[in-house]
């Protein structure tokens, strides 16, 4: 069992492949300030390091990502500190990234863990894995991580997703661009590998010139896109709605505003 002080980011490197493997499985790899901010730490040092040609992003535990660390974000209702503020700051690093991101998800994902695999330029998920954008029935919304998931996604497919809140599946979630391949949870390790393989005879400047080129939004409007996000992410899960969702989700309830007859 892992101390208190354990890293909940990982990092290990062979062959010019940087893994950076959120460790928290206690909590499901939820995306607390703490995790985050290693997250932030280990993208850095990957992004800077000329030695590293690809970096992977992989999870201990059964699920990949659960999205925001509803516990510590019920504690730090009160003051406004919000885990999310560092969301933004995390996906704008894995999009900007000058390596090519993989992301390896063998589990479930759910609301900001959708972002981080959407901005992932890669991913491959166990096509048992199930996603769901659940903002809406914690009374909030999936504002920062549309930086990343809309650009993926048909209007018709965020639509139904973004305002159901409806669980999909693997499959499903190649269907619609959210990941890049759904394949059998005992071949995922090997999509990983032949993907990595081929990324590392691209030549870096090139591979990180084509990502700029592949993304929809340019560069230079991603901060101001996700300030603007994050301002409408924080006001939701600072808000009446936003606090009884969360108070209703960790109680295991129905939040108020479903109704009862």
């Amino acid at each position: 069992m892992s101390s208190p002080d354990s890293p909940l980011v990982r990092v290990t490197h062979a062959r010019g492949v940087t893994t950076i493997t959120l460790d928290s499985p206690h909590n499901r790899n939820a995306l607390s300030q703490r995790l985050m901010r290693e997250l932030l730490d280990a993208l850095a040092a990957a992004g800077a390091d000329d030695a590293v040609r690809v970096v992977v992003l992989d999870h201990t535990g059964p699920v990949f990502c659960s999205g925001a660390d509803l516990a510590e974000t019920a504690a730090a209702a009160a003051s406004g500190q919000m885990p999310a503020a560092l969301l933004g700051d995390v996906l704008a690093a894995v999009a900007d990234c000058p390596k090519p991101v993989v992301a390896a998800v063998r589990g479930p994902a759910r609301a900001g863990g959708l972002g981080l695999i959407a901005a992932a330029d890669l991913a491959v998920c166990d096509q048992a894995a199930t996603f769901a954008f659940t903002e809406v029935r914690l009374g909030v919304v999936p504002a920062l991580i549309s930086a990343t998931v809309l650009p993926r996604l048909s209007p018709r497919d965020a639509a139904l997703y973004y305002l159901t809140g409806d669980v999909f599946a693997g499959a499903r979630a190649a269907q619609m661009g959210l990941v890049s391949a759904a394949v059998p949870g005992d071949e995922l390790d090997a999509v990983v590998k032949g993907w990595c393989e081929s990324l590392v005879r691209g030549a870096p400047a090139a591979l990180a010139t084509t990502k700029q080129l592949l993304r929809r939004t340019p560069a230079e409007t991603i901060g101001a896109e996700v300030a603007h996000l994050s301002e409408i992410s924080l006001r939701f899960f600072g808000s009446p709605e936003g606090r009884e969702g969360v108070a209703a989700f960790r109680e295991k309830r129905d939040p108020a505003w479903i109704p009862q007859a």
